[in-house]
């Protein structure tokens, strides 16, 4: 009688083929899904383009860390194809307490030699604020006097 009770707890058991269920006969494709949208893609790309005014994007830039949307029209620099440059910007904040200086030295020509031209003169630094953003607070770029954003620390996809 042993080998009988063993033998009905394997007929219960969720392995059984024949107790198995598969997860197509659970769906009912007659009820429409809740969280699918089969237009949801036209929309988004009707949002996009009216925040865009009608202007074309390199790159739509995304957070690294966290994939959040950090710019939707933005302009990829000529010689670090890396590095992008935007004006308006979402879900950035800029963080005062970094704050970079560059120097930058100006070519040497030989009319600022005879003109007298002081070097430090014509070095104007330029001041850098640091871009994090606003979800998980990663450093994405900075920010120049001229509120220029400049991003090197993003994933670009395709708009």
């Amino acid at each position: 009688m042993e080998g009988d009770s063993k033998g009905d707890t394997n007929m219960g058991s969720p392995s059984n083929s024949q107790q198995t269920i598969s997860d197509d006969d659970e769906i009912d494709y007659s009820v429409k899904p809740e969280f699918y949208d089969p237009e949801l893609d036209d929309k988004d790309e009707l949002w996009v383009q009216k925040k865009r005014k009608g202007s074309n994007s390199d790159a739509v830039l995304s957070c690294p860390a966290c994939f959040t949307t950090l710019c939707l029209d933005c302009q990829r620099h000529e010689r670090h194809v890396t590095q992008y440059r935007a004006i308006f910007v979402v879900n950035c904040k800029v963080d005062s307490n970094k704050v970079q200086h560059s120097h930058q030295k100006p070519k040497r020509n030989k009319r600022s030699r005879e003109a007298g031209e002081n070097q430090a003169d014509l070095a104007d630094g330029e001041t850098f604020k640091a871009v994090c953003c606003s979800v998980c607070s990663t450093e994405v770029g900075v920010i120049d006097e001229d509120d220029v954003y400049h991003f090197f620390n993003v994933l670009p996809s395709e708009s």
